[in-house]
């Protein structure tokens, strides 16, 4: 469901029920007998035909749209059981983490199941994920919601790894992207050397609020053999584009007479409406109401205003001038967590490394090797002839 997109919503299938930005709402569709409530009114689930389709409510007061599932939007609607990681931070994991389509990935911290959607797409159905959770409740809970999902490369595994590993029998997990969402992940990065393949270059990113977190996990980390230690935190603000309509000087004095001409209109109305019931004694009923009817009728709509009460204008509209105007929020989104990453050398090149962690190119370095055994040749060819002279 997460990996492929469909028109047509069976049922069984999960729709998101999208409200507003805020307001995203997971449904599970029962043709039968299901009935989805909101305060914008109550939609039954058997007029829930296609995704990408705005359905109205019994009560035609409100509306909602049929979004199909996606890792992003599920991050937005899911049931939190656990501090989940948000898109801004999962979509820069994968990609230093290198997470492609084939790649193996372990998870440690399953909780909420928001980034387990992420790297189960990006690895796609060739690749595998093994996810491991401690919590036995939230473990069963994922696990249900993976199957419901059809998260088939997602391996979900009852287990405290900073105590027992990352061990799964009558398995070569053979990983080369481990992500660590736990409370101490230095206690479960000594157990690593057991589950990544050492034939490649493996990556980790171990997720962390706290600053001290980081430093232990740091230290660790260099104890068992990692290099290209570094910390990032990623902080974002929502950055908003629209169009606004130009206001010349000429508009806004016709908008002012406008203005100007439905008042004196308007008091004019009103005065001869009290004349003639001075007159008469008769008061008119409703008068307002059929003079507003009559000059709607008149004139089409109230007059020259595209920036008030009057014509309604569409964003765009080709017979107005319209400019480009951006907003970016003024504050940064609240820290998250930090993200400490690192790097473990295949086997081949771990004598490799200098004192500062500064890694040559394999192929530089075997060209360094070939060059020397070419010298050392030359030597002992020279030495043999300056021996055969003698």
């Amino acid at each position: 469901m997460f990996s492929a997109y469909k028109d047509t919503i069976e049922d069984g299938d999960l729709v998101l029920g999208w409200m507003t930005r805020t307001a995203i709402k997971p449904i599970v569709v029962e043709k039968k007998e299901g009935l989805f409530n909101t305060r914008y009114g109550a939609f039954p689930h058997r007029n829930m035909d296609k995704y990408g389709a705005q359905l109205g409510s019994m009560s035609k007061q409100g509306f909602i749209h049929l979004i199909h599932p996606t890792p992003e939007l599920w991050t937005l609607s899911l049931p939190h059981r656990t501090q989940i990681v948000y898109t801004t931070d999962s979509s820069y994991i994968v990609q230093r983490l290198k997470i492609r389509p084939g790649s193996t990935v372990i998870e440690s911290g399953t909780g909420s199941g928001s980034f387990t959607h992420a790297i189960s797409r990006s690895a796609g159905l060739q690749g595998k994920v093994y996810s491991y959770e401690f919590h036995e409740e939230r473990y069963t809970l994922a696990k249900q919601e993976f199957e419901r999902h059809q998260l088939t490369n997602v391996i979900p595994t009852h287990r405290d790894v900073c105590n027992d590993g990352f061990d799964i029998e009558n398995t070569q997990v053979n990983a080369t992207a481990v992500f660590l969402d736990l409370p101490a992940p230095w206690t479960a990065i000594p157990h690593l050397e057991r589950v990544i393949d050492r034939s490649v270059v493996s990556r980790v990113c171990c997720f962390s609020p706290c600053f001290e977190q980081v430093v232990k996990s740091v230290q660790a980390l260099q104890e068992a053999g990692w290099v290209d230690i570094e910390m990032v935190e990623v902080a974002a603000k929502r950055w908003e584009s629209r169009l606004e309509m130009k206001r010349s000087l000429d508009e806004a004095i016709t908008r002012l007479r406008d203005v100007k001409a439905r008042r004196e209109t308007g008091l004019a109305k009103r005065n001869a409406r009290i004349k003639v019931e001075t007159e008469t004694g008769v008061e008119e009923e409703e008068s307002d109401e059929r003079d507003a009817k009559r000059a709607k009728t008149e004139s089409g709509h109230r007059g020259y205003n595209p920036w008030g009460k009057g014509q309604k204008i569409k964003e765009g509209d080709e017979s107005f001038e319209w400019t480009e105007v951006s907003k970016c929020e003024q504050e940064i989104k609240s820290h998250t967590s930090y993200l400490l990453f690192a790097s473990r050398l295949p086997k081949l090149g771990e004598e490799v490394f200098d004192k500062d962690m500064c890694v040559k190119p394999y192929a530089e370095r075997c060209g360094e090797k070939e060059e020397a055994k070419e010298e050392e040749e030359k030597e002992s060819e020279i030495k043999t002839e300056i021996k055969t002279e003698a």
